[in-house]
């Protein structure tokens, strides 16, 4: 199982859901704000704006919540923000890509550097991992949604590279450039997805037995409870049997 799948998987079960779910929604609307105010405040006249709404209604965030946060940046009360990626190793040898939205670089820098020191991992320099990673778009849908052969003709109308279908859903990647345009065309057709967002897909996967995927896991909780990280990548993988001992934990 994919780490970072097997993370959230265990996250959930550990009754983690409804506060994660509201950082969530505060994560999304900084993104919206920042996004509103950096070009046109109508999602159909601004790309970034339109993938950040489309990335949170697949969550289920409030439209009141959505709305709020355009009229924050419209209003122009709301902070000057930068995004900036960090790059390092949990242990184990396992990259991590962390995405930031932030108002002041030296305390997001700091807060994540300790992060990477706490848990046993290093912060390198910019680039030092993203080479093991592809960044691209990435929409999901439930297996309801429709037959993989449905999936995969609609998904390729579209302009999308790759499909996954399974028991679980289908996973739909496309250039990470082109991912609002595609997943546009793709509610058209199927519906709204489970979830739209730009992910950095690993190009290889690093396996991790039970010695460091509790601490890799720990690494990533507390990167993401930052409330200046917007998303965290790692490209680890756990086996069942490590899984269901950490679940069990």
């Amino acid at each position: 199982m994919a780490g970072h799948s097997a993370y959230k998987n265990i996250m959930h079960k550990k009754g983690r859901k409804d506060a994660a779910r509201a950082k969530m929604f505060a994560k999304f609307a900084r993104e919206i704000t920042v996004a509103a105010k950096a070009g046109m405040p109508d999602p159909a006249m601004n790309p970034r704006l339109r993938l950040a709404v489309q990335t949170a209604r697949a969550e289920n965030m409030p439209n009141d919540n959505i709305a709020r946060a355009i009229k924050k940046a419209v209003g122009g009360d709301s902070e000057a923000y930068e995004n900036i990626r960090y790059e390092g190793y949990a242990p184990g040898g396992v990259a991590v890509v962390v995405e930031a939205l932030t108002d002041n670089r030296n305390r997001t820098g700091g807060a994540v550097r300790a992060v990477f020191t706490k848990y046993g991992g290093n912060l390198g320099a910019t680039g030092s991992v993203a080479h093991m990673f592809t960044h691209v778009g990435e929409i999901t849908y439930a297996a309801k949604a429709g037959s993989a052969d449905a999936i995969m003709e609609a998904a390729i109308d579209a302009g999308a590279d790759d499909v996954h279908s399974d028991e679980h859903g289908h996973v739909i990647v496309c250039p990470f450039d082109t991912l609002g345009t595609v997943a546009g065309e793709l509610e058209a057709k199927l519906g709204e997805a489970a979830s739209v967002k730009v992910v950095w897909k690993p190009n290889l996967s690093t396996e991790v037995g039970e010695d460091h995927a509790d601490s890799i896991m720990k690494l990533i909780a507390a990167l993401e409870d930052d409330d200046d990280v917007q998303s965290v990548f790692a490209n680890f993988d756990i086996s069942d049997d490590v899984l269901q001992k950490l679940t069990a934990a």
